[in-house]
């Protein structure tokens, strides 16, 4: 008979297979990242001309314009019945 019970035992087997398959999986990943890399050139870098120096920016801003005053009509009178 075995000094660990089964429950435990259960329980160890689970994480050994879990830790196996995260490493198999994330090697396989890395696998397939490094393969993909591996393939690609640098590409040379575009040969900058000379800039010509930027055209300025203007900004259309428009007045504020003031506000009309409110004409308000005569108040109505109203009767709670």
């Amino acid at each position: 008979m075995s000094p660990v019970p089964v429950q435990l035992q259960g329980f160890l087997w689970c994480m050994l297979l879990f830790a196996l398959c995260a490493v198999i999986v994330h090697s396989f990943k890395l696998i397939l990242i490094g393969w993909r890399s591996f393939g690609r050139q640098k590409t040379p870098e575009p040969v900058l001309k000379q800039e010509k120096p930027p055209e300025p920016v203007y900004y259309l801003v428009e007045r504020k314009k003031k506000r009309p005053k409110a004409e308000y009509a005569e108040p109505k009178q109203i009767n709670f019945q």
